[in-house]
């Protein structure tokens, strides 16, 4: 009856690692919930700011790329929703485990309980415990049989309440079985609604490459016209930083380089600073959305031809402004013919540019603190989307700016 105790330390040991099991997984559910909350945020942002005021005059380059966009978020959505449900499936087959195997205990423990009730029974019919004690032979077999008898009430107290600990213990279980499969439910449901979703999207996307197709000669024209646009963008910033180079380099008397900032111990310590924010730096506008990442990406109808982004571009709401993302000095105002607007900010020596402003707050020679306003970003009164197009250099090196702005 009291050889029992390394059962219960197996059941202690059995219970703890339980628990850090399922402490484990709640934290990884936790993460992924978070995740997916993020992209069906995401989804919300891409329909309200790229396809909120779509027109047909709209360029269909941008819609192609709007529309791929929200289709790669939904995938990324139903691959996050998938792997909680199948954790949820582990967590549910832990639980049913769990269940069984407290089954089992209370089951054991029951059988105890019963045969202590029987034998304190049967003591009771042979005689009281007074008599018990009486009949000892000596005082020392008295003593023990009077400790018998109150570790024998001790335990019997104990496996009631040993009882009554695993049978809510069970019922929890039970409780939280049937809120795990209800979660279950409900996100197999909503996996089923973002299916339903993408091979929307998917029809979309194909109606429209079929609408295209028909008219080849009109896509194609768009997409040079894009790369062109891209290319004088891409020129003039370089040759507005190639200047800015040459201009403080003279004034320095130390150098005639025309592709590194020779740099004062001022322009060093703000170098070194914003160095030392990379990953976290601000988003240059208050609120937004990637709609383009940096670097070369295949075009969605034909894979063959490439197109280079030197920057990101950011869709954002309808008056928003371009803010600084660090401080610094406006050492250009970009202006591309036929084009809109921009500023450059030099940091030490790295220069962040914010192109596509229809209104400038600075001009060329402003101090610039972090968060300032630089102007107005341009609404295209076609298709009603607001874009910011950013780019980062440090001298005349390109930088990918999702390397250097914070979640970007």
């Amino acid at each position: 009856m009291f050889g029992k105790a390394p059962y219960h330390i197996c059941l202690l040991l059995f219970v703890l690692l339980l628990t850090s099991s399922l402490t484990a997984q709640t934290g990884e559910q936790k993460a992924l919930e978070a995740k997916r909350e993020r992209l069906q945020q995401e989804i919300k942002e891409i329909n309200r700011l790229l396809f909120a005021e779509k027109k047909e005059k709209g360029n269909v380059l941008d819609q192609m790329e709007a529309l791929d966009k929200r289709i790669n978020v939904r995938q990324e959505l139903i691959r996050v929703t998938n792997q909680q449900s199948n954790l949820l499936n582990r967590q549910i087959n832990v639980n049913i485990r769990s269940i069984s195997k407290l089954r089992e205990d209370l089951k054991i423990l029951k059988t105890d309980y019963a045969n202590l009730i029987r034998k304190s029974y049967q003591n009771k019919n042979q005689g009281s415990r007074l008599m018990f004690l009486l009949s000892a032979e000596n005082f020392y077999q008295a003593f023990k049989r009077l400790q018998y008898m109150e570790q024998y009430a001790k335990h019997r107290k104990k496996q009631g309440e040993d009882i009554i600990l695993k049978t809510d213990e069970l019922a929890k279980l039970n409780q939280e079985l049937v809120a795990q499969r209800k979660t279950k439910e409900q996100l197999l449901a909503e996996n089923r609604k973002v299916k339903d979703g993408l091979f929307k999207e998917i029809e979309t996307q194909k109606n429209l490459l079929r609408s295209i197709r028909q008219n080849e000669t009109k896509y194609t024209a768009a997409i040079e016209k894009k790369r062109k646009e891209a290319r004088k963008i891409d020129r003039e910033i370089e040759r507005l930083i190639k200047s800015a180079i040459a201009s403080t380099n003279k004034r320095s008397g130390k150098s005639t380089s025309r592709t590194k900032f020779v740099l004062t111990p001022e322009a060093k310590l703000v170098a070194t600073n914003f160095s030392a924010n990379k990953g976290k730096l601000i988003w240059p506008v208050e609120k937004g959305i990637k709609s383009q990442g940096y670097g070369v990406y295949s075009d969605k109808l034909y894979p063959g031809i490439k197109h280079r982004n030197n920057g990101v571009t950011i869709a954002t709401d309808k008056g928003s402004k371009a803010r600084a993302i660090f401080e610094g000095e406006v050492i250009a105002i970009l202006t591309v013919p036929g084009g809109s607007r921009g500023v450059q900010i030099k940091h030490g020596n790295y220069i962040s540019t914010y192109y596509n402003l229809s209104k400038l707050y600075v001009k060329k020679g402003d101090k610039v603190a972090v968060k300032d306003v630089l102007g107005d970003i341009y609404t295209n009164r076609f298709d009603g989307t607001t874009k910011l197009k950013f780019y980062l250099y440090q001298d005349t090196n390109r930088l990918n700016p999702e390397d250097w702005i914070y979640q970007l």
